[in-house]
């Protein structure tokens, strides 16, 4: 018998559907949120992970990373950091801006993060952990919530009492990311243990890793009867995911997005890049999205090569244009921007692709 799965709520935040966009840096920004927030099925988007000491001290990048627009509601700011009072500062400072729920990372694997005692760096020292989330509790009255992983090494997986001290603290809501600190983004994530923190904490559990596709959130969902379910990197390769596990959700039949679509999809995120930030930086992101976007499509390496290559805006404009007309006419895509004359084949493409990313 199918899981029940049915929207959850953050105090008073309602998470419907009981999906969430997970953070990723480099990647969810106010154009990538609104971009898939408007494909359908997102019920929480999250900031880009944002560092305490840029907001605290005035980084203009730092607070740009704090900025959205309505519709994205609800709406979670996710900070990072490791002294108490700067979190609480920071905790502040998402809440002045509109934030509906404030969210702590203690997942970044990243060095630089880590050694200042931010991310996954609190899964091993408690107490710092303990003086943030006690901290940041006293200071805003939106919902606080936690994303954490594993552990910190992988032979000493804490996520069971990481999740039940956040609780004791006043945390929320726990998503956890089923992967240890040292274990980065390699093999699988852990979502046993995502079972095992539903099972022992009273709060909102979600679980985050390695879902690409609707069977794989049912099967989470049926595993760990867990609340909602994060979506990361997926949401890259198929801006449509979100609205799939919706339709799935409520037995409709599972929209799948023509070419068309899949095109108009790409200008829409390119033409909201460029309101945004400058020329370069939105062609910049624009490869990363395409590079991950057009993966598994016929011709789609090809596609990707031609993209890379690209240092105008027209020309990522043209690329896109003949790769989907040559897809709609039934015609090899040839790369480097013209599609081949039917009959020709198209070259073999070096296996090594450029396009990764953090989540």
């Amino acid at each position: 018998m199918e899981t029940a799965i049915k929207p959850f709520s953050i105090r008073d935040v309602e998470i419907n559907p009981p999906l969430i966009l997970s953070p990723m840096a480099g990647v969810t920004d106010i154009s990538f949120r609104r971009l898939l927030k408007r494909r359908g099925g997102v019920g929480l988007t999250v900031s880009e992970f944002i560092s305490v000491e840029g907001l605290t001290r005035n980084n203009p990048k730092s607070k740009r990373q704090m900025r959205f627009f309505e519709e994205e509601r609800p709406f979670a700011v996710q900070i990072f950091g490791g002294q108490a009072e700067r979190m609480a500062m920071a905790a502040e400072m998402a809440e002045e801006v509109g934030a509906d729920i404030l969210d702590v990372n203690c997942g970044c694997p990243a060095p630089k993060v880590v050694k200042h005692g931010g991310g996954s760096g609190l899964l091993r020292d408690y107490t710092r952990l303990e003086a943030i989330l006690k901290e940041i509790k006293k200071r805003i009255r939106i919902p606080l919530t936690i994303k954490i992983r594993a552990g910190y090494y992988d032979n000493n997986i804490n996520a069971v009492e990481t999740a039940k001290l956040a609780e004791a603290c006043g945390v929320e809501h726990i998503a956890l990311h089923g992967r240890t600190k040292e274990q980065g983004y390699k093999g699988l994530a852990n979502w046993d243990l995502v079972r095992q923190i539903k099972e022992t904490v009273s709060v909102p559990v979600s679980g985050s890793g390695d879902v690409v596709n609707v069977e794989g959130a049912f099967a989470r969902w049926r595993e760990t009867r867990c609340d909602g379910i994060l979506i990361g990197r997926g949401a890259m390769a198929n801006p449509w995911i979100f609205r799939q596990v919706e339709d799935a959700i409520h037995g409709r039949e599972i929209f799948q997005p023509s070419l068309e679509e899949k095109r108009a999809v790409l200008h829409e995120y390119f033409d909201m890049l460029r309101e945004d930030m400058p020329e370069m930086a939105a062609i910049g992101k624009m490869k990363q999205l395409a590079g991950q976007f057009t993966r598994g499509l016929k011709g789609g390496a090809l596609f990707r090569q031609a993209v890379y290559h690209s240092h105008s805006v027209d020309e990522v404009l043209n690329r896109i244009s003949e790769y989907f007309e040559a897809m709609e006419a039934g015609r090899p895509y040839y790369g480097e921007g013209r599609p081949a004359d039917v009959g020709e084949e198209a070259p073999v493409l070096d296996s090594c692709e450029a396009a990764t990313v953090n989540s």
